[in-house]
């Protein structure tokens, strides 16, 4: 498995495709129609790799751009940028993902676009459902990964503790003993 997939949502974990954003050279997850292909395929989005191509490409990191800007809007208590609401809708208003039942069960399947289109009305739930309040963005400072925290008492920090949380707590611990 090549990504990682902390947030539970496809729509979150598609954000954190471009990593450590605030870095002076942030980490691109999908940077090659392949590595978008395979992200679909891990995600759960489609069984089978789409073909992606250099224009799924560029969609895809538009999508994704819009959808962190929605949530960072969110997030910091802003109204949702025009723009960014534009781009998700009219991704949000295609063809979805195909699912069929056959006798080995579901499948699903479709092409860059379509997986896109799932990514895009996810994110309008997220944006604007019922658990919009639970958007958080982790605590640790080189990370810009946003996560849903439905952890009781509504407390968590990280985006994955076995990442992030450990690599702050770890540093922590290392201070206190150098003092």
């Amino acid at each position: 498995m090549r990504h990682v997939f902390p947030c539970g949502t496809p729509a979150l974990d598609f954000v954190g495709t471009l990593h450590a954003r605030r870095a002076p050279t942030p980490i691109e997850r999908i940077g090659t129609p392949g590595l978008l292909d395979s992200w679909f395929v891990e995600s759960g989005l489609l069984d089978r790799k789409p073909g992606s191509d250099q224009a799924d490409l560029r969609a895809a990191t538009a999508l994704r751009e819009a959808i962190y800007a929605l949530v960072g809007a969110r997030l910091a208590g802003r109204s949702l940028p025009s723009g960014a609401v534009a781009a998700v809708n009219r991704q949000a208003a295609s063809a979805p993902v195909t699912m069929r039942l056959g006798s080995d069960g579901a499948s699903r399947f479709g092409t860059a676009a379509q997986a896109l289109t799932d990514l895009a009305r996810e994110a309008v739930e997220t944006v604007a459902g019922a658990e919009a309040e639970l958007l958080r963005e982790c605590g640790h400072p080189d990370c810009t990964q946003v996560y849903r925290d439905r952890s009781r008492g509504h407390r968590r920090e990280w985006c994955a503790m076995r990442t992030c949380g450990n690599r702050v707590k770890a540093a922590a611990l290392r201070a206190r003993r150098r003092r």
